[in-house]
């Protein structure tokens, strides 16, 4: 049972969470610490369900990466900016769970949620700000249109900061808000932004998850059960990307987002 849960939870989240550039994690915390009693036969703490998903992310993320690379869709230059202070971001978030009660972090992790579920359900509706950055790029896609975008590299590094931290903190990827911000601030065509999210998330998660180690809060047994299937999901994931538009897929995740904050949010105040 426990084989089946694993093998199911990695790759939903893997391929839900590398589709729209999301990392996964926001799926296999919530289902560890509410589904683990059940399927895993204990309850899982919140520090190490936390740990266990950005451990699990690295597996995912790499693999996502890996494929987005193979279609020239990631922009390694940006994503090493971003990394400055994402990875350092992602090791401060680890290292303040630990000081964050299992109460708080449901409600926190809820409203955190459902933030993300307007985002999805909104982004649709946003337009990109209308800025021409100091640094400017351009990419070619399958049909042969030129995007240009561009972007700046303070404001790179903050939003690297900000994505590092809720990253560590929460054992996400990050995604839903890198992929929305390089969107909407720098003008990144979606599969650009997407892959380049998914870049930065595998070198943030491995900085991320030396910190959670360090601190005793990742199952080994867990993450060997879920990471093959995270490697299938992440490749199956930038797949579909890159050939099927995700609209129907997208509103799977605001309903389940919204459906997960909400019961959180009543966990955390109750």
């Amino acid at each position: 049972m426990s084989f089946l849960f694993f093998t199911a939870v990695g790759l939903l989240a893997a391929t839900l969470g590398s589709l729209v550039g999301l990392g996964g994690g926001i799926i296999i915390v919530p289902a560890l610490i509410y589904l683990g009693p059940y399927f895993i036969g204990k309850e899982v703490s919140v520090a190490t369900a936390v740990g266990t998903s950005l451990a699990v992310l690295i597996f995912t993320a790499f693999s996502s990466t890996w494929s987005f690379h193979k279609q020239r869709k990631v922009d390694f230059r940006s994503g090493w900016l971003y990394f400055l202070t994402c990875g350092p971001g992602a090791m401060l978030g680890s290292f303040l769970t630990q000081f964050v009660d299992a109460t708080t972090f449901q409600l926190a992790f809820g409203i955190f949620m459902l933030i993300m579920a307007l985002l999805l359900i909104f982004k649709g509706y946003l337009k990109p700000v209308n800025v021409r950055w100091a640094i400017q790029r351009t990419y070619t896609d399958d049909h042969g249109a030129v995007h240009t975008y561009g972007y700046g590299a303070l404001p790179a590094l903050a939003i690297g900061l900000v994505v590092g931290i809720i990253s560590g903190l929460f054992g996400v990827g990050g995604g839903s808000l890198f992929v929305p911000a390089m969107m909407l601030l720098f003008r990144y065509p979606p599969h650009v932004a997407t892959a380049t999210s998914m870049f930065v998330i595998f070198l943030s998660s491995i900085m991320g998850t030396v910190t959670h180690v360090a601190l005793g809060e990742v199952d080994v047994w867990m993450v060997l059960g879920l990471a093959p299937s995270a490697l299938v999901g992440g490749w199956i994931g930038a797949r579909i990307a890159s050939s099927l538009s995700s609209g129907k897929l997208l509103w799977v995740l605001r309903i389940t987002f919204f459906l997960v904050a909400v019961r959180m949010i009543w966990e955390g105040l109750g």
